[in-house]
Parts: structure tokens; C-alpha cells; sequence
């Protein structure tokens, strides 16, 4: 795809970017003046962020060693304990 730049520095981003980037009217981009390329981001806003990672749980809860040790060579039976004399 490709976009001219106006004498204004203008430039039409093509509709299948802003489609897929999800962009519309008023969105703000932040454009990267060291990247070796145009680099545009969209930035997040704050309001986002107060709620990111709020439902977070975690995929794989830590299992106590006995649960690890179980699972990794199955279950033990430990022998009877001796009579002390």
C-alpha cells in the first residue's frame, strides 16, 4: 500500500490499516523521531491502563511439593513405621 504526503505534511493512512489498527476519527498517533523508519503508535490511555490486568489470574498456580513430586513419579506408598523398643 502506499500514501502520498501533502505539501502540509498530510497523509491519508490507507483503510485497511486503520481498519486493522483500529482507528478513527480524532485518535491521537505518537510518531518515533530515532526509529531508523516512520514509526506511528497509537497511545493507550490512562483510563485503560487503571483497569489492565484486573481479571488476571495465573494459568498454572504453583502446586505444593508433594502435588510436584506426585506427579512427576506417581503416587508412594511408604512402608509401615517400626516399633521403637
Amino acid at each position: 500500500m502506499k500514501a502520498t504526503l501533502t505539501s502540509k505534511g498530510q497523509i491519508t493512512i490507507p483503510l485497511p490499516i486503520r481498519s486493522k489498527l483500529h482507528l478513527k476519527t480524532g485518535d491521537v498517533l505518537e510518531f518515533d523521531e530515532n526509529a531508523p523508519f516512520l514509526k506511528a503508535t497509537k497511545p493507550i490511555s490512562p483510563e485503560a491502563w487503571e483497569h489492565f490486568g484486573e481479571q488476571w489470574q495465573d494459568p498454572w498456580p504453583m502446586p505444593g511439593v508433594a502435588a510436584v513430586l506426585d506427579e512427576l513419579r506417581g503416587p508412594v506408598e511408604l512402608p509401615p513405621k517400626r516399633k521403637q523398643p
